[in-house]
């Protein structure tokens, strides 16, 4: 008994440091941004600059991942879409930099 009481109790106060954690984590965490969905919204350079290094960046990542010889045709499609989509939205949010 006093061994399944122990380790019901060592259960309880890892269960008691994981909500713990998590709270910690949640409290800390900062927001996602939601990308604007018409870059004409978008008022400032600054904030222009950063969603176009934002793509940038996951452009990168997609890019890399379409290199991958082991993903399937069908993935590599996909891939080569969402790519060409972020291209437009890049773009969009470089026109809107020009105008401001």
């Amino acid at each position: 008994l006093s061994k399944n009481n122990m380790a019901r109790n060592e259960e309880k106060a890892m269960a008691m440091l994981n909500r713990w954690v998590r709270m910690k984590r949640e409290l800390n965490a900062v927001p996602k941004r939601t990308q604007p969905k018409n870059p004409l919204t978008v008022n400032s350079i600054y904030e222009c600059e950063k969603w176009r290094e934002d793509l940038t960046q996951e452009l990168v990542k997609k890019v890399s991942d379409v290199q991958n010889a082991s993903l399937g045709e069908h993935r590599i499609r996909e891939l080569n879409d969402e790519i060409n989509q972020m291209l437009r939205e890049k773009e969009q949010f470089e026109e809107r930099i020009r105008q401001l």
